[in-house]
C-alpha cells in the first residue's frame, strides 16, 4: 500500500495534470466534478460512487487501480 499512498500524494499535488486522465477513465464525471475533487481521493471516490452507482468499496478500488497505473508520476 505504500506505493499507492506515495503515488496519491503526487497525484494530489499535480491534480490539474491528472484531471484529463481521470476524465478519460470516468467519462460520466463532469469537468465541474473533477474541479471540485482538487486531488482529494475520497471526494473522487464519492463522485464515482454517485455517477456510476457503485458501492463505496468499489469506487475506492477503482481509484486505487487508476492511481497505481499512473506511469506519468
Amino acid at each position: 500500500m505504500g506505493d499507492g499512498v506515495k503515488n496519491w500524494d503526487q497525484i494530489e499535488g499535480k491534480w490539474k495534470q491528472f484531471k484529463g486522465s481521470a476524465k478519460a477513465q470516468w467519462g460520466k464525471l463532469t469537468d465541474d466534478d473533477l474541479d471540485r475533487v482538487e486531488g482529494n481521493k475520497d471526494i473522487l471516490a464519492g463522485r464515482i460512487q454517485e455517477a456510476y452507482g457503485v458501492e463505496k468499496e468499489e469506487a475506492h478500488r477503482q481509484v486505487d487501480e487508476w492511481a497505481a497505473g499512473r506511469n506519468d508520476i
